[in-house]
């Protein structure tokens, strides 16, 4: 089975910590974290729709610049979301520049942000033809722990402790839906932006008798038509969706571990800090971040699929290799007690 999305660290485990998530078959991305993001290349930058910022600590938010620049003149909608206090920063960076002129630009731009509090969401637009200023008061709704829902997917937050608010965040597919290639060449039929229209039709549950077009087929753009439930049935399978976890800065505490084990449980991947090594507990205690030891134990107790390991302290250049075993001795661990706990 293809997975949906493909997750990976932009920068090394020593660099600005950050996660680009393009989509299969899509011209789309997501971005936990909003660091140094020099190492993407502009065209994946513009893929991505909405960012998720943990919190505002220059290594988590210095990009912001970087993504601003390429968005502007262009017509498009950008989302963005960040702790208690991410409204005033973002009303803070763009008041760093000077906008008398973008009013003549012919495309459109708006960000969109939303500051996540414990108990509610504040969302506010800022539209480029306005220089960017904020015309009305933030709106507000209730937060439960869900930032953005659509028909193939869900992204939720959890606020955690860094001596300030620090989000973790979640993706999850609803369901996956795997293309199986051989049926598209039996059938003759183009990969193309029609695949990513049927899985939409299969998330939002229409009526597996109605009728689905195929578009864009060879030179003379050909069409073709079927009945949704019985070409699902010969060109997809349906299996579990993933689960995509981010934790980074956040203290070992019994109240910040009490809050990610369920948080992260069952995730097909997840990203995680490990900052310092055991050994430097006070030092990580300090700073309010996770030693390798802590990283691992939580990937085992959440019983996770696979994990990968970041934000490491610059101390320990050249230790990686420590910082993966200290976290795989304790992953092990935490994945026998796990097993115990059940039965």
């Amino acid at each position: 089975m293809r997975p949906s999305f493909h997750p990976r660290l932009i920068n090394s485990p020593y660099d600005d910590p950050g996660v680009f998530i393009p989509f299969l078959f899509e011209n789309r991305s997501l971005l936990f974290d909003l660091g140094d993001i020099h190492a993407l290349p502009a065209r994946d930058i513009l893929k991505i729709t909405h960012a998720f910022v943990s919190h505002t600590h220059m290594d988590h938010f210095a990009g912001f610049d970087r993504l601003l620049r390429l968005f502007l003149g262009r017509g498009k909608d950008l989302h963005l979301y960040g702790p208690e206090g991410f409204l005033k920063n973002i009303e803070g960076k763009l008041a760093g520049y000077t906008w008398n002129l973008v009013g003549h630009y012919a495309a459109p731009f708006s960000l969109h942000a939303a500051e996540v509090r414990k108990d509610k969401l504040m969302f506010r637009e800022y539209r480029c033809r306005d220089a960017f200023s904020a015309s009305s008061p933030a709106e507000e709704t209730p937060f439960s722990g869900t930032l953005l829902t659509e028909p193939s997917l869900k992204v939720s937050a959890v606020v955690l402790d860094h001596k300030t608010d620090c989000l973790g965040f979640c993706l999850e597919e609803r369901f996956h839906v795997n293309i199986i290639k051989e049926a598209l060449s039996g059938m003759e039929l183009p990969v193309g932006p029609w695949i990513r229209e049927f899985k939409q039709a299969l998330y939002c549950e229409r009526d597996p008798k109605s009728g689905f077009v195929v578009a864009g087929m060879g030179e003379k753009n050909k069409t073709k038509r079927f009945v949704l439930g019985e070409l699902a049935g010969k060109i997809a399978r349906i299996s579990e969706g993933q689960k995509i976890v981010y934790l980074t800065d956040l203290a070992g505490s019994p109240e910040n571990l009490e809050k990610v084990i369920p948080f992260a449980e069952n995730a097909d991947q997840l990203f995680v800090e490990a900052a310092f090594l055991e050994a430097d507990r006070q030092a990580a205690d300090e700073k309010r971040h996770l030693t390798a030891r802590d990283a691992g134990r939580i990937a085992g107790l959440c019983g996770v699929k696979q994990y990968t390991l970041f934000h490491y302290s610059p101390r320990y250049t050249d230790r990686a290799g420590e910082i993966e075993r200290e976290a795989e001795e304790a992953f092990r661990a935490a994945s026998f007690e796990r097993l115990n706990a059940k039965g």
